[in-house]
């Protein structure tokens, strides 16, 4: 894309979570192009004529990765003069979240690998990427008990113990198993559902959904 440095471009940038193996995930691409060809980044690119910024940021999202989000909700802009060294770029950033059934990736456009990553053991962010997952993860973990927003995150069902595992990973930090269910079923997301586990060795717990 040509630039013209008396124009603004305006952008989206995705930080997408996904929840596996009792951790939070956050999805990334390897660049193909320049700038930073090589370094990982944040789904995302420039919005086209008579596009939503929703839309633009699912179309990247789908692009690049393969993925489709359960949710995407915006987090803030991001407008730093020196944040994209191809020209003025202002971002409109989303927090994403993707079903665990939904994690499979296919990488495309401009991006020449997709990954999962542990939160803890991702690599450095190019771009202000780093400055948008932080905000992100932070509208996330401030929704906690007020929306059943991260409760996207496990699927259509689940158990409390799934929940509080899902929650101390988000929030970092453990909960008390009775305080913490005894909260969240206060908060009145949940709808207690008529199925049980199956084939499990310890007492059948029940699945709950949001409602």
């Amino acid at each position: 894309m040509a630039f013209d440095r008396g124009r603004v471009s305006l952008a989206v940038d995705c930080a997408v979570f996904g929840f596996a193996a009792g951790g939070v995930r956050v999805l990334t691409v390897r660049r193909r192009v320049p700038p930073f060809a090589d370094g990982w980044a944040l789904p995302g690119g420039f919005v086209e004529a008579g596009e939503t910024l929703l839309c633009s940021a699912a179309r990247e999202l789908e692009e690049e990765t393969g993925v489709v989000a359960a949710h995407l909700e915006q987090v803030g802009c991001f407008d730093a003069l020196d944040r994209d060294p191809r020209g003025r770029v202002v971002s409109v950033a989303f927090a994403g979240l993707v079903r665990r059934e939904h994690l499979t990736l296919r990488a495309t456009a401009d991006a020449g690998e997709a990954r999962w990553w542990d939160l803890a053991d991702r690599p450095p962010l190019v771009f202000d990427h780093e400055a948008i997952l932080a905000a992100a993860l932070a509208h996330v973990r401030a929704s906690l008990w007020q929306r059943p927003l991260a409760l996207a995150l496990l699927g259509a069902r689940f158990t409390l113990a799934e929940a509080q595992t899902l929650y101390e990973a988000v929030a970092g930090m453990r909960f008390d198993v009775r305080n913490f269910r005894k909260r969240l079923l206060a908060t009145g997301m949940l709808a207690s559902l008529d199925a049980r586990e199956t084939g499990v060795a310890h007492r059948a717990a029940r699945y709950y959904a949001c409602r």
